[in-house]
């Protein structure tokens, strides 16, 4: 018995040696001048009508996170500052290039002449399921997520290119918009990692 508690404990030991968390000072974050300069990953967002500005905030932490180009706030979606989106963002918003539009259709019609690929992330009809989309190197994208309670407009959904699904498989399938970006983007940038990590 004393064998075995020892064996535990030096395991234990062991763990706490190998796992000991990072400090902030210890994360090698770069500055918000830093973030300006360096190579964006070529994904933008486009947030159609999203009501909470926490998740808002939220979506502005994840592309900074995946050191996205843009992201565009379109319809009733606030803009920074505010404290509600500040509260999640964590300064995100001032890292992050944004833009606001009235209609997240004309931000498509726009993105499409510039030759982004379209998808929305919308549980439709034909659509492809993540784990089976392709997110090619070498192109551009604009992933769109709608409203928390309607989605992303259908006339939106008819001018993309494809439309991706996060396959789901309890009571609910409804996930939170800001879950939604962060499984997506995890998703379509973990071929980018190493470029990512090298920046």
């Amino acid at each position: 018995m004393l064998i075995t508690n020892c064996k535990y404990s030096l395991n234990y030991l062991i763990a706490i040696i190998m796992f000991r968390k990072l400090f902030n000072n210890e994360l090698n974050r770069i500055s918000v001048e830093e973030f300006k300069n360096v190579t964006k990953t070529p994904i933008v967002l486009i947030l159609d009508n999203i009501r909470s500005q926490h998740n808002i905030g939220a979506a502005f932490r994840t592309s900074d996170a995946f050191c996205l180009e843009k992201i565009y706030l379109c319809g009733i979606c606030a803009t920074p500052p505010t404290p509600e989106i500040h509260k999640s963002a964590l300064g995100a918003e001032f890292s992050m290039d944004w833009e606001y539009a009235d209609n997240a259709i004309d931000v498509v019609r726009r993105l499409k002449s510039e030759g982004y690929v379209i998808v929305s992330v919308e549980q439709a009809e034909h659509s492809t399921m993540l784990h089976n989309f392709t997110h090619e190197q070498g192109k551009k994208y604009a992933y769109i997520f709608g409203n928390e309670v309607k989605g992303v407009q259908q006339e939106v959904v008819d001018e993309s290119d494809l439309c991706v699904e996060i396959p789901q498989f309890g009571t609910k399938h409804s996930l939170n918009v800001s879950v939604s970006i962060g499984v997506v983007l995890w998703e379509v940038t973990r071929n980018d990692i190493n470029r990512l990590s090298n920046k």
